[in-house]
């Protein structure tokens, strides 16, 4: 086998494969041998079909499969002995025909595209410089987190008429309709106006004609107060009477060691002022991942502008089209191809910043990022962890599905990259007040 390679511009180039009987006659005929042990053709016994008629029936397609095979690995092999580093995979091309005659096989010749990853380099330094947004976390949202907290820890006691943030409870009768059914509006939920309005100040006893969509959060809140399905809810018109019959209001729990312990085990807090502290701590590294997610964009979009190199956009193209799962138009791929460049320009500076920094992820730690995951979840379902070789064992099989496995190498990897960046710019660190942090973070106006 030999493979040569035709430079057609810095990023295209032809890889040509020439094959010779030399190179495939020995893995055909082993091929051509065990066909004639297992075919099965009428007027023959097992293993005694002639060699000819094999040749005649399977030869070509046994034949075109092993030089299949040749070609990929010989292509496979080059790129490798060569270190080329190249976009996509490598295509047939696709004005040229295979040379040699299948019928009377000789010499091959097959050719193939390849497109080139570019060289460039990439500058960052401390002399870039780059914004770092963080909430600034006030008294008045530590007062509002206090606040919930105790009410999540309160108590509903019975009230004589309906406050603003109360739950009024009783029964919705469809005004000439079959519709019945026992529920609770919560009054601090509804947006309307009018409807919480007309609610505030009732008390048990009192029949109202409401609106259920205006006292409810949406189609599905509102199925449920009503007890029918999403779809008649959708269509639902018409009145409805609420007969209260009893009003709860929440009494909100003491801020004293006693809810401390409660939420964070007993002693671990000890005064407002330290579940103030504790809570602001969480606040900051809730919002440390937005904070961490929209630095990570802004170098991302400033590398990939200031960062000039050209890709092989004709190759790519083709490969998109070749490659694809799902059958896919030329206009469709058009449509997409600047966003699609753009994902590979960043995917192509962070290798390059991973090679030329020698950022590695070890077998441990993904071992130890996937262990962590573990724990969180049973967290979440308020369970203790197992024992380390329990939890080890679960952790190696959550890595036997390679979808779950490549999921967590990027993660890890994000991690490392966005450490690199924050020691290698100049962070210009800027808090901000917490509606206008939201509005950047999720590009509200």
């Amino acid at each position: 086998m030999n493979v040569v390679e035709e430079k057609i511009d810095d990023l295209n180039a032809i890889l040509r494969v020439t094959i010779t009987p030399e190179d495939y006659s020995e893995n055909v005929n082993k091929v051509i041998n065990d066909y004639r042990k297992q075919a099965n053709i009428p007027g023959f016994r097992p293993g005694k079909i002639p060699v000819s008629l094999i040749k005649k029936k399977y030869g070509k397609s046994i034949l075109a499969e092993e030089l299949n095979k040749m070609v990929n690995q010989s292509i496979n092999d080059f790129i490798t002995t060569n270190k080329l580093n190249v976009l996509g995979n490598p295509l047939p091309k696709a004005d040229e025909e295979v040379k040699g005659d299948f019928a009377n096989p000789e010499e091959f010749e097959f050719a193939y595209e390849i497109g080139v990853a570019p060289e460039f380099d990439v500058k960052l330094s401390k002399s870039n410089k780059f914004d770092y947004l963080k909430v600034e976390v006030s008294d008045e949202m530590l007062d509002k987190e206090v606040d919930n907290l105790a009410k999540r820890y309160g108590t509903l006691v019975a009230a004589e008429e309906a406050g603003e943030n109360d739950m009024v409870l009783g029964e919705f009768t469809q005004v000439g309709g079959e519709i019945k059914n026992t529920s609770t509006i919560s009054l601090e939920f509804i947006e309307d106006a009018e409807a919480k309005k007309m609610l505030v100040g009732q008390k048990p006893g009192t029949t109202l004609t409401v609106d259920p969509r205006k006292v409810s959060k949406g189609t599905e809140d509102m199925a449920s107060m009503l007890a029918i399905s999403p779809e008649e809810a959708e269509t639902l018109e018409g009145e409805f009477e609420f007969n209260i019959t009893e009003i709860k209001t929440m009494v909100p729990a003491a801020v004293d060691q006693a809810l401390f312990d409660k939420l964070f085990g007993e002693g671990a807090v000890k005064s407002e002022e330290e579940l103030r502290e504790k809570i602001s701590g969480d606040l900051e590294r809730m919002f440390g991942n937005d904070s961490d997610r929209l630095f990570s964009q802004k170098i991302s979009d400033a590398l990939i502008e200031k960062t000039s190199f050209e890709l092989p956009d004709e190759f790519l193209k083709r490969w998109i089209m070749a490659s694809s799962e799902k059958e896919i138009s030329k206009e469709e791929i058009d449509a997409d191809f600047e966003n699609y460049k753009k994902s590979l320009k960043w995917q192509l500076i962070q290798n390059k910043l991973i090679k030329e920094n020698d950022i590695k992820v070890e077998n441990e730690e993904i071992l130890e990022y996937t262990k962590g995951l573990l724990i969180n979840q049973f967290a979440q379902y308020g369970m203790p962890a197992p024992e380390e070789d329990v939890l080890n064992e679960q952790a190696r099989n959550v890595l036997q599905n390679k979808e779950e496995a490549n999921k967590i190498y990027d993660n890890v990897y994000g991690v490392k990259m966005l450490n690199f960046f924050k020691n290698t710019v100049k962070l210009n660190e800027k808090s901000m007040p917490y509606d206008d942090f939201i509005k950047v973070a999720y590009g509200q106006n």
